[in-house]
């Protein structure tokens, strides 16, 4: 079974609730086309930035390790791994990325398929007495400040010297 995280897009103009045809499901675990050709898929799911800095990184890496005499199994080998680390954070790179936007995280939901989880999700979303965003979270109590001990060479105010 995956679990999904669910993403409410931003609020357009004049639009007091949001589309639900437009909620972006983000399954957690193992991305393999991320893996196997990143370029692409970063280019697939819009993630500009991500793959700015991953083009820089890989050919700052390479200079670096042609620099250093490392020959071409070793580079591989690290490349290997990149694309390795690309594919287990996949989805942390699409949650990055669609926090940018403005996309707000509304849930956490389980199901075998993308599409039993959106349906799993809409139903308790859409259940009688449920609002449709959750409620807001209560003020948070007033920090109280209480002044520390002073510990050391420094005698306390008021106090005997």
């Amino acid at each position: 079974m995956s679990v999904y995280t669910v993403h409410e897009p931003p609020l357009r103009n004049g639009v007091t609730a949001p589309n639900p045809e437009r909620f972006v499901f983000v399954r957690d675990g193992f991305y393999f086309w991320a893996f196997l050709l990143t370029p692409l898929w970063l280019v697939w799911h819009r993630l500009w930035l991500v793959l700015l800095i991953y083009l820089v990184v890989i050919l700052g890496l390479e200079q670096a390790m042609h620099y250093a005499g490392v020959d071409a199994a070793g580079r591989s080998l690290v490349m290997l791994l990149i694309a390795f680390l690309i594919g287990l954070e996949a989805s942390t790179l699409r949650r990055f990325a669609l926090a940018r936007r403005g996309w707000r995280n509304v849930g956490l939901v389980s199901g075998t398929n993308k599409e039993a989880a959106e349906r799993r999700f809409f139903n308790d979303w859409a259940a009688p007495g449920q609002g449709r965003s959750p409620p807001p979270l209560p003020p948070s109590p007033a920090p109280t400040f209480h002044t520390p001990p002073i510990v050391g060479l420094f005698p306390e105010p008021g106090g005997s010297r």
